[in-house]
């Protein structure tokens, strides 16, 4: 079987690598050339029961319903906030921002996903972070989505390799605890939807 990959609308680093999870040397084992293929598939078809992997069957998804009754305008100062002492001139305010517009593109196709691992933690997201999601827009090459692997979700980057013919598609982790995955022959991958903001409170 061939993979099939679905997108709906809606050079090393110094001490890179995934850490031992366990502390204590390693061994080196000698399996049969034959069975190398087979040990690959057991070990990828377990590796669900790693503490290390974060895909699941079932993710916590809520529906956005903006309210219309009260809208809170919100003052955006006109200029743009350095990281230091600010300026007396950003004490002026002349425009406001209405959350729902700003949030929310499309209604219908937007909805609030929680995280459910640190597999994105160098990118700020972390367990239960809410996440808006928008089911409406294509998915390109560095966007973060929610992605369906057979029947298991995840939040990972979409990663399309475009010098290879066709394209190779894989799912990076942004926390190099946590291994990337790359879709094996007979698994189907969906783009379930983009990630298009984290509400990560600050304090």
């Amino acid at each position: 079987m061939s993979k099939k990959i679905e997108f709906e609308h809606g050079g090393a680093r110094n001490n890179s690598g995934r850490k031992a999870q366990f502390n204590e040397p390693t061994k080196v084992i000698r399996v049969p050339e034959s069975q190398v293929n087979f040990i690959k598939n057991w070990l990828l078809k377990n590796f669900k029961t790693s503490p290390l992997n974060d895909l699941t069957s079932s993710i916590k998804i809520q529906t956005v319903q903006p309210n219309t009754t009260r809208i809170y305008q919100i003052p955006l100062a006109t200029e743009r906030v350095a990281a230091g002492t600010p300026s007396a001139a950003q004490d002026s305010i002349e425009q406001s921002l209405d959350m729902n517009e700003y949030l929310i593109k499309n209604e219908g196709s937007t909805f609030i996903v929680k995280a459910n691992s640190l597999s994105m933690l160098d990118v700020g997201i972390d367990i239960d972070d809410p996440l808006v999601v928008d089911r409406s827009i294509p998915a390109k090459s560095g966007d973060i989505v929610i992605a369906l692997i057979d029947t298991d979700f995840t939040v990972k980057r979409l990663m399309i390799d475009k010098q290879f013919n066709p394209p190779k598609i894989w799912l990076k982790a942004e926390n190099e605890d946590y291994q990337n995955i790359y879709i094996e022959e007979g698994q189907e991958l969906i783009i379930w939807g983009v990630v298009t903001y984290n509400l990560k409170k600050m304090y």
